[in-house]
C-alpha cells in the first residue's frame, strides 16, 4: 500500500515514463512539500534510473547553502516568490546531474499567510539545462495543509510531464 493517491502515482509513472524516453534526468527542490514529490517519484520501483536527488530546502539558509539561492533575493522578494522558485530550480540543475528540475517553495498553512502572500499561495519553478528557468504561482487557497501539499505535489509532476513531453 502506497502513502500516495493512485492519481499522484500514476502521474509520476508518466513522468518517470516520459524522462526514460528521452533520457533524462529528474531532480526536485523543495520548500513546503518537504520531499513529497521526490517521494511520490521514488515510490515507483525502478524510478532510480531517472531521478537523480531531490533538495529539501526548507529555511532560508539551506536555500541559499544547497542550491545558491541568493540572500538578496531571499530579502527583496522573499522565500514564498517566483524569484526564489526560479533560482532553487536552476540551483537544482547546477548542483546535480538533471537534466531538468522542479521546484516549490509556498505556504501550505495553516498559519504563515498574509494579505499578499495568503496561505495557500506556492511558487513553482521549471529549469531544463540550457534554458533559462520559468516560474508561476498557484493560489490552491486556505483547504487545509495536507490538501495544499498534496495539490502542490501534483502540480510539480504535472509541470514535469508537460515538460518532458515538449
Amino acid at each position: 500500500m502506497s502513502m500516495f493517491d493512485p492519481q499522484i502515482l500514476t502521474l509520476a509513472e508518466k513522468v518517470l515514463d516520459a524522462a526514460r524516453a528521452r533520457g533524462q534526468m529528474i531532480a526536485t527542490a523543495e520548500s513546503c512539500t518537504g520531499g513529497l514529490i521526490a517521494g511520490a517519484l521514488t515510490e515507483i520501483a525502478g524510478s532510480s534510473d531517472v531521478v537523480d536527488r531531490g533538495f529539501i530546502t526548507y529555511s532560508n539558509e539551506a536555500k541559499n547553502q544547497m542550491l545558491d539561492v541568493s540572500s538578496e533575493s531571499l530579502a527583496r522578494f522573499g522565500a514564498v516568490s517566483e524569484a526564489v522558485a526560479k533560482e532553487m530550480a536552476y540551483g537544482a540543475i547546477v548542483a546535480s546531474r538533471a537534466d531538468v528540475s522542479v521546484s516549490v517553495t509556498g505556504i501550505a498553512g495553516p498559519g504563515g499567510g498574509s494579505a499578499e502572500k495568503p496561505v495557500g499561495l506556492v511558487c513553482f519553478g521549471l529549469c531544463q539545462i540550457g534554458e533559462s528557468p520559468t516560474a508561476k504561482s498557484v493560489e490552491f487557497g486556505d483547504v487545509g495543509r495536507t490538501k495544499v501539499r498534496r495539490q502542490t505535489v501534483q502540480t510539480a509532476l504535472e509541470m514535469l510531464l508537460e515538460a518532458l513531453e515538449d
